[in-house]
């Protein structure tokens, strides 16, 4: 079976949307709806790659990624964040809260799915 693929999306319709598109794309797909699930979810499972929205309740994107990325245990897990929020600084908090790539969305499905096959390929 292919990798495993967290998807962290609060929008209900999104996250059927893209659970369908990448399981056909032959990644095994968990999904959590808050970053606080996400977290609880990357340290359970530890999945090749984490899809993380920004704006969500519980935890926000930079929140959850900050504490992915401080947990020994799942920093090295790649980080994708998918947001509406298009501006320059906040591509820059992105990065430097620890995201590996920054997608605005509406996403373009077959970029997403090309990141995060090139995030987890043998180094």
């Amino acid at each position: 079976m292919g990798r495993q693929l967290l998807l962290v999306e609060d929008d209900p319709d999104q996250r059927r949307l893209l659970e369908r598109t990448l399981t056909a794309a032959g990644w095994r797909v968990l999904s959590a709806p808050d970053g606080e699930a996400g977290v609880a979810a990357a340290r359970a499972h530890r999945p090749d790659v984490i899809v993380l929205d920004v704006m969500m309740p519980r935890l926000n994107g930079f929140q959850a990624c900050r504490q992915l990325r401080a947990d020994p245990e799942t920093r090295h897990i790649p980080i994708v964040m998918t947001t509406a929020k298009d501006q320059p600084a906040d591509e820059f908090w992105g990065r430097e809260v620890g995201a590996d790539e920054y997608l605005v969305k509406p996403l373009d499905i077959r970029q997403l799915i090309e990141v995060a096959i090139r995030l987890t390929e043998p180094k």
